[in-house]
């Protein structure tokens, strides 16, 4: 078998909204009536979700099929912010009000669901596997003490570029390099425990998140439509597992898996043993065992991006990478596409397998209903 190295999307779909900063005066805006429109206008909705998702019942709605037109907010940032730290300039206080409302409501719908007897509320009660999980999928800087949890097809491989250039293993961000995911890089699992928790209780913590299905639909084009070693590796066993007449078949390829055939082996995987590419968010960085004090969007990874770089003191002449133009990003009508494509039935069972990715980041279930699917 090859040996695979972890590879990440190189760049999310550009945004403008930005996380939040500090709480600003809004006492001082000639705009307070507009903001207090804007907030009654969004509370009903978030309110909403934040309710469903700390009652426990998303499971049932799945069936129910109530959150497909619900609209929910990207993920903002945790409220601690430790005292090393620059602080940021207040943005647009109208912008502020509403980040903050998010803020709050994502924050108690993540210590509500955290507060569950059966989740993991330190890196050290976790089990061996999970906590090496954990820990080798979180960057460490030295000079500007932060921690990042990289997710793959979440942008990773540009942070990662951003990280070496902050070490000083890169000279510029825009370097046309292979990107090694290793090389030049430090893990926190390359730290003793003492150390570790050190870290984890003094350095900046960030991770950045994406809507789970299109994360998937990104790893599948990506992973069986480019990469030979992962078609041969994962592809040729789910042709072989879940294609008729081909189980007993010598030599094949895998490089036509069709995005059902992708479903069916990942509803046979266990979560906890998935590859990085599609195991869910909440195993590969563990929210409930590490309080992150910033959790990005890739919808809106333009502006959180810029929010962290300068959160951290990074110099101003390091920026976020642009999207590079081989790219090719997962649309709305793409995904769209791609699901309605996969049975009814094996959505339903899948989405309980990413059910923490969509309740804790605050996305919304995709709608796979026929009517929805003959549009």
């Amino acid at each position: 078998m090859p040996t695979l190295k972890p590879e990440c999307a190189a760049r999310g779909q550009s945004g403008t909204a930005t996380a939040a900063p500090p709480r600003a005066n809004l006492a001082a805006s000639p705009r307070s009536t507009h903001r207090r429109r804007r907030r009654s206008a969004l509370l009903p909705s978030v309110l909403t979700f934040a309710v469903i998702v700390a009652s426990g019942g998303l499971l049932l709605l799945i069936e129910k099929g109530m959150l497909n037109g619900m609209h929910t907010p990207a993920p903002l940032a945790n409220a601690k912010q430790t005292d090393h730290q620059h602080r940021v300039a207040p943005r647009d206080p109208a912008v502020d009000v509403e980040s903050q409302i998010l803020q709050d409501i994502r924050n108690r719908t993540i210590r509500a669901m955290c507060g569950q007897q059966n989740s993991d509320h330190s890196v050290w009660s976790m089990s061996s596997p999970q906590r090496k999980t954990l820990l080798q999928h979180i960057l460490v800087n030295e000079k500007y003490r932060f921690l990042y949890c990289y997710v793959p097809k979440v942008a990773c491989s540009n942070w990662k570029r951003v990280l070496k250039v902050l070490s000083g293993a890169l000279a510029d961000v825009h370097v046309h390099l292979k990107m090694d995911h290793h090389a030049d890089l430090l893990f926190l699992s390359d730290f003793t425990p003492d150390e570790i928790r050190h870290r984890l209780r003094t350095y900046f913590k960030f991770m950045f998140v994406r809507e789970p299905m299109a994360r998937l639909l990104s790893a599948y084009r990506n992973k069986f439509g480019e990469i030979k070693a992962y078609q041969h590796k994962y592809g040729a066993e789910i042709v072989r597992r879940y294609r008729k007449g081909y189980a007993k078949k010598g030599k094949v390829a895998g490089d036509d898996v069709t995005f059902p055939e992708f479903v069916r082996y990942l509803l046979d995987e266990d979560p906890e043993r998935m590859n990085e590419h599609w195991m869910p968010i909440y195993n590969l960085c563990q929210p409930c065992a590490v309080q992150y004090n910033f959790i990005g969007s890739y919808e809106r990874l333009e502006g959180d991006a810029a929010y962290v770089l300068e959160r951290v003191g990074a110099p101003q002449d390091v920026r976020f990478p642009e999207r590079q133009a081989w790219y090719k990003p997962v649309t709305k009508e793409t995904l769209h596409y791609y699901l309605c494509t996969v049975p009814q039935k094996l959505l339903r069972e899948l989405l309980p397998k990413y059910i923490l990715d969509f309740s804790l980041f605050g996305y919304p279930l995709p709608n796979v209903t026929t009517d929805y699917c003959r549009h």
